[in-house]
């Protein structure tokens, strides 16, 4: 091989490796960009509100985990607002998610008169803000007699239009052919659609219980309106009580906020595979 060719033979390995390096500069860039305030989350929750605004500020985890947990269980009962949160949140994924997945079926595979109109009907609803709703929503709950229960906090927003558009999107591409081939062998509805349907679609209701659970999970605004009973908060409206008038509770206010990410980064790590394939497949559907 002459000089010549083994200068453009080193160029043409040189560009990929060189553009392989710089791809993982920038990706590591980003990483500890993305990764620097969950550090921040864990040194200032072993820290105490003095040391947090010391200059220089700390860069390395301190000492007092525990005592600021214990400040903080007997400040607002952390472990109780988390068992709350935990079963609002599951109650409301099962349900609004099964809500969902049924109301897109229908939509999807079943013709009626005025099946388009109600599909534009639900998609016109996610262009109403949420600040529009609450007054005649609260007024409904009073009405009821439901402020400070949780079935205000969880009925309202059981069908969410995002979701049932969503699993409408995810069932068009199932086989009518499938579904009469079921019927002609007997099943009903119900079993076609929990037996034959929903296994199918599985990554895109996987993601949809994974977005709901964490809607659920992080509501703060609607909570705090409905739940007035200190047993009854969930964790984003106890650890909203911790900022107080003249003082400030930093300390219990980050290693709360810490504690209660870590249930939704579990999730999202063992479902993260369901979760990146449900989305891709509704992008490419849609």
């Amino acid at each position: 091989m002459s000089q010549a060719a083994e200068a453009r033979s080193r160029t043409r390995g040189g560009r990929p490796r060189a553009g392989r390096a710089l791809a993982l500069l920038l990706l590591l860039a980003g990483a500890l960009i993305s990764a620097a305030p969950f550090y921040w989350m864990v040194v200032a929750s072993t820290r105490d509100d003095s040391e947090l605004f010391a200059s220089p500020p700390p860069f390395l985890p301190g000492g007092r985990f525990l005592h600021n947990l214990v400040e903080l269980e007997h400040t607002i009962g952390f472990g109780r607002v988390m068992l709350n949160s935990a079963g609002v949140a599951v109650v409301y994924t099962v349900l609004s998610s099964l809500i969902s997945a049924m109301c897109g079926y229908a939509l999807a595979k079943y013709r009626f008169r005025g099946r388009r109109l109600l599909l534009g009907a639900v998609l016109a609803t996610m262009m109403i803000p949420f600040q529009v709703l609450l007054v005649p929503l609260f007024q409904m709950m009073a009405s009821l007699g439901w402020v400070d229960t949780y079935q205000a906090v969880i009925l309202p927003f059981l069908a969410n239009s995002f979701g049932i558009f969503l699993m409408r999107q995810a069932f068009l591409a199932f086989p009518d052919e499938l579904i009469e081939s079921a019927r002609m062998d007997g099943a009903g509805d119900l079993r076609i659609f929990y037996r034959v349907v929903l296994p199918v679609v599985r990554p895109q209701f996987g993601a949809l219980v994974i977005f709901t659970f964490m809607t659920q999970w992080n509501a703060f605004l609607w909570p705090l309106l409905m739940l007035n009973t200190e047993d009854k908060y969930t964790a984003p409206v106890a650890l909203y009580t911790l900022i107080g008038q003249s003082h400030v509770d930093y300390s219990g206010l980050i290693l709360g906020s810490f504690l209660a990410t870590l249930p939704l980064m579990l999730i999202f790590f063992l479902f993260q595979k369901q979760f990146v394939s449900g989305l891709l497949g509704g992008a490419v559907k849609g």
